[in-house]
């Protein structure tokens, strides 16, 4: 479907523009932005969000990989001088740069076929994020939310509830958009800990902890996790090998995380620890 503008949806991009005026209004009284927020939107796309949080804020930046659409928002935004356009593919771009006097403010309708590795992309600048706030495909958002035993418990909800608060705010029906996707969606917030409640020794082993667990998910932690820990040293730290990866909690995994750091320090030396 074509939009007002001319602008046909591409489906490289996964656009689904919003359209609704209700869904708007509402996004934005979640996000509410003031006036010396350092505001960075992701994927504008025809300017829905960015037209209401301009009024509040000029000083806005957006990062916007279809080129096509950086005209139509320079023309229907030019007289905010401030306004700034980055033309970029969001998976890629140091969001690090935009970071001045004050630490981020993100939002995005992020494109659902890149909303997972997006997400991971951005937790990387999670020391230089206020915080941010996405819509997403509902059951990513369940996935970021989820706790042990939930059917939706996995490695997104671990490695997003390391770095942030996740707070799932409200659903947004497929009629908001154009074109309709074919799933529901949801809006989170996500709000990065000033203290991380459960640091890592390394964060990127607890990393390769988590997707080799999760890569074996209906399998037992002495099956799922053999050839990196023995079941010796899982009892040794208090944990059930007859579990599954379900079962643990985040603590869990940062102590059989830090237990591999302590035992292999020639492979996973203290300078490949990041939390940032």
């Amino acid at each position: 479907m074509s939009s007002k503008h001319g602008h046909q949806a591409r489906k490289r991009f996964g656009q689904n523009f919003l359209h609704d005026p209700g869904v708007i209004e509402r996004i934005i009284r979640a996000i509410h932005p003031r006036p010396d927020d350092a505001l960075v939107e992701i994927g504008p796309g025809l300017g829905a969000l960015t037209e209401e949080m301009l009024a509040v804020n000029s000083n806005l930046q957006v990062v916007e990989l279809d080129r096509d659409l950086i005209p139509v928002l320079r023309t229907k935004f030019f007289n905010y001088p401030n306004f700034r356009i980055h033309e970029a593919d969001a998976l890629k771009f140091d969001f690090g740069e935009l970071v001045a006097d004050k630490p981020l403010r993100i939002i995005g309708n992020l494109p659902y076929n890149i909303s997972t590795p997006l997400i991971f992309h951005l937790l990387g600048h999670s020391g230089v994020v206020q915080d941010m706030h996405f819509m997403l495909q509902k059951e990513v958002v369940q996935r970021m939310a989820a706790v042990p035993g939930d059917n939706n418990y996995g490695r997104l909800g671990i490695m997003t509830q390391y770095f942030c608060r996740v707070q799932p705010l409200f659903e947004v029906g497929p009629g908001a958009f154009r074109p309709a996707p074919k799933v529901d969606s949801a809006i989170v917030r996500l709000v990065p800990h000033k203290t991380l409640p459960h640091p890592a020794k390394n964060y990127k082993l607890l990393q390769a902890v988590v997707r080799t667990a999760f890569s074996a998910r209906r399998k037992t932690l002495r099956k799922a996790l053999a050839g990196m820990v023995s079941v010796e040293q899982l009892n040794s730290i208090g944990i059930n090998d007859g579990l599954r990866p379900e079962n643990l909690g985040l603590a869990e995994y940062v102590a059989i995380a830090d237990l591999l750091a302590d035992s292999r320090p020639e492979n996973f030396g203290a300078d490949e620890v990041s939390h940032d």
